[in-house]
């Protein structure tokens, strides 16, 4: 069954690759805090450490334990993530693109987190004073995996699969393995 889930972890190395490649431009690009505006009064390229997690919440500020924290919960969540990809049905191709997308986005933000003890963020929009927290690609990936998992719980599965459910659960004519 992994096999036929490879395309799907394809999708897991293509962000993380243009997650990690994205911040090493950045990096190089931009000192810490330098702002460039790519379209003015709507989009920057900033560059910050993130040490916390979405939206600064739970940053470190020079203190140790929270990373180490949340390196832990990420690895944990990984995990949980992994498993539950494990399992999801072939037919679900939203879920398990949305899976595919939060572990590429997990793993680039948890590579920068043990290399570096924060995550490099860039992407600042904004609109007048008003400014969204600066996120990058890895947190793209997550949130619009986040958003596809739930649009995935309010559809029900095609009719074959929920006959071949009904049909483990009564009892099938297939022989025992």
């Amino acid at each position: 069954m992994l096999k036929q889930k490879a395309p799907y972890l394809i999708i897991s190395v293509a962000v993380l690759l243009l997650d990690q490649w994205s911040k090493r431009w950045i990096e190089h690009r931009l000192a810490l805090f330098e702002v460039e505006p790519v379209i003015p009064g709507f989009f920057n390229l900033t560059h910050v450490q993130n040490t916390g997690v979405a939206f600064g919440m739970l940053a470190s500020h020079g203190d140790n334990t929270g990373t180490l924290l949340l390196i832990g919960l990420g690895i944990a969540a990984l995990g949980f993530v992994g498993f539950y990809f494990y399992w999801v049905p072939l037919w679900d191709r939203m879920l398990l693109t949305a899976l595919a997308l939060v572990v590429g986005g997990a793993i680039g933000n948890l590579i920068d987190r043990v290399h570096q003890g924060g995550v490099t963020d860039f992407l600042d929009f904004y609109v007048g004073t008003y400014h969204w927290h600066t996120f990058n690609v890895a947190d793209s990936a997550i949130s619009v995996g986040i958003a596809l998992m739930l649009l995935s719980s309010f559809r029900s599965p095609p009719e074959q699969a929920q006959d071949d459910e009904e049909g483990d659960e009564q009892g099938s004519d297939r022989p025992e393995p």
